[in-house]
């Protein structure tokens, strides 16, 4: 008896467990349906980066069984592609895809929150986000602004930028325009470098007319496609400025609390989901195109002698403390920036750069 009693309870406990996935898509099919836009800060059919937004959409619309829709619109297409931000921020749209130091101007402190000059890689970003506490601070950040943002996209490792002249010692980079935003800018304009902030679809038009002498952009796939090797021959890594550069979605903040839960967490997971994605894609692909930069294009690939490395770094540290001199928020992310950094280098001399060396040896 006490036997056919459990079983008839556990029966009942799954049929009441079904029951209720059943009535959370029930909610869906008969519930308030929301249709969002989205735009964002990349060209049409750019890859990865626009291709990987609208495969966020087209998940979060399957996944929802259509009760969340959203449109996604290129930069240009709905509003400027650096005008986002505000766009997002005044309720205007209710989502978009960026780069959080495209705002550097608006709130110095979200420049962390995509690349640290000679700071996280994409691996340790992905710590500091989801397991060390960046992600609230991110939030905290952004609260004033009516913003809720989620890491969506890595490039990993970029590469250091194109330059139309060869460059040997740091005395070779002054006076040099180039596209270069976020920290990296600032760092490289105490080397005498004047930066230019210019959106993805005017980078090649800027170089190929030299409006600008140098550009970085991401890495070889999209430096390819891009064709900035037809403006540009010197190639140069590696990418000190963005070590692992995380990609932005923001939601307006009374939009995400509009949602039922069921869809915030089909956000929060798809966003996850494209943020594994998008580093993957860079992953698989790059070399790839570098080999065809090299071979096909003839491109000079070099690596940044030593000695400029070593003082665009002391250059970084110079930076980063005139930065947090100037603004509360910068410092206070800044040193649980440089806290968890401290942590994630010393776990990385015995995990990941130790198996490095085991290799290389």
């Amino acid at each position: 008896m006490k036997r056919r009693e459990f079983i008839t309870k556990m029966g009942t406990g799954v049929l009441a467990a079904g029951a209720g996935m059943a009535s959370v898509s029930n909610a869906h099919a008969a519930g308030k349906r929301f249709r969002w836009k989205m735009v964002t800060t990349w060209p049409p059919n750019f890859p990865i980066f626009q291709d990987g937004v609208k495969r966020f959409a087209k998940e979060v619309r399957r996944m929802s069984r259509g009760a969340l829709t959203i449109q996604v619109f290129a930069g240009g297409e709905l509003i400027p592609a650096l005008q986002s931000f505000d766009a997002v921020s005044q309720g205007t749209v209710e989502m978009g895809h960026g780069s959080a130091y495209y705002w550097a101007g608006k709130i110095p402190a979200a420049q962390f929150f995509t690349a640290v000059p000679f700071g996280l890689n994409a691996q340790g970003m992905n710590a500091w986000l989801y397991g060390g506490g960046g992600l609230g601070l991110w939030r905290e950040v952004y609260a004033p602004h009516k913003l809720v943002p989620f890491p969506m996209g890595n490039t990993g490792v970029q590469m250091g930028g194109w330059f139309r002249k060869k460059i040997d010692t740091v005395a070779d980079l002054k006076g040099i325009k180039m596209r270069i935003p976020g920290l990296g800018g600032k760092v490289i304009a105490k080397a005498g470098v004047n930066p230019v902030l210019l959106p993805a679809g005017e980078i090649y038009t800027a170089l190929e007319r030299g409006t600008i002498d140098a550009t970085e952009w991401v890495g070889p796939y999209h430096d390819l496609r891009l064709g900035l090797y037809r403006a540009a021959k010197y190639y140069y890594y590696p990418g000190w400025h963005e070590p692992g550069p995380t990609l932005e979605m923001i939601i307006n903040t009374k939009a995400w609390e509009a949602l039922p839960r069921e869809l915030q967490l089909i956000v929060k997971n798809a966003a996850m989901a494209s943020n594994l994605w998008m580093l993957s894609e860079f992953e698989a692909r790059n070399l790839e195109a570098l080999q065809t930069l090299k071979e096909k294009y003839h491109v000079q690939v070099i690596e940044f002698p030593e000695a400029v490395l070593a003082e665009l770094k002391k250059l970084t540290a110079l930076t980063l403390q005139e930065e947090a001199a100037k603004d509360a928020t910068f410092k206070m992310v800044y040193e649980k920036y440089q806290q968890f950094q401290r942590t994630h280098d010393a776990w990385n001399e015995i995990s990941e750069s130790a198996y490095a060396r085991a290799r290389r040896d």
